[in-house]
């Protein structure tokens, strides 16, 4: 299994494929991803709701290689100053078309999972329902004054 580890000040945010040695890995540099021998750094800005929330919004690349045999990627992490009550929004593009959306909860802790099917095997028949390059936007309500937590 295959790490991209992102590294902020406000959050950790971990994006475990389970993909082909040497198509993804981290990078030694927090905050940049090697993917396919090409550096890509992770974007994230903040856009305030009011005086006291905002919205954070990450963009990351999400790589699946042809020679995956894996079924499983999942994006985890953990947001250090999230609202309660909001849930982290994901959404995946391809060629800026949009091809999963989905939520999950936020724990207590700020830890966050939500874990998706990257091929399908149904009847020794094979489905590739990611193949190639994506991008990956995650969305999360945090306070915007670490001091409000």
């Amino acid at each position: 299994m295959n790490k991209f580890i992102l590294f902020s000040s406000i959050f950790v945010l971990t994006i475990l494929l389970s993909f082909s040695v040497n198509s993804v890995y981290a990078h030694p540099h927090p905050g940049q991803l090697m993917i396919n021998s090409h550096t890509h750094e992770p974007e994230t800005d903040l856009i305030p709701l009011n005086g006291v929330i905002g919205l954070e919004r990450s963009t990351v690349f999400f790589h699946a290689p042809e020679s995956n045999t894996l079924p499983w990627a999942f994006v985890e992490g953990n947001i250090s100053n999230h609202v309660e009550g909001y849930p982290v929004i994901i959404q995946i593009f391809r060629n800026n078309d949009a091809v999963h959306f989905a939520q999950t909860n936020v724990e207590a802790d700020g830890d966050y999972e939500y874990k998706f099917r990257v091929l399908n095997s149904d009847n020794g028949v094979t489905t590739k329902i990611f193949n190639g390059d994506y991008i990956v936007k995650i969305f999360k309500v945090v306070y915007l004054n670490h001091d409000m937590i």
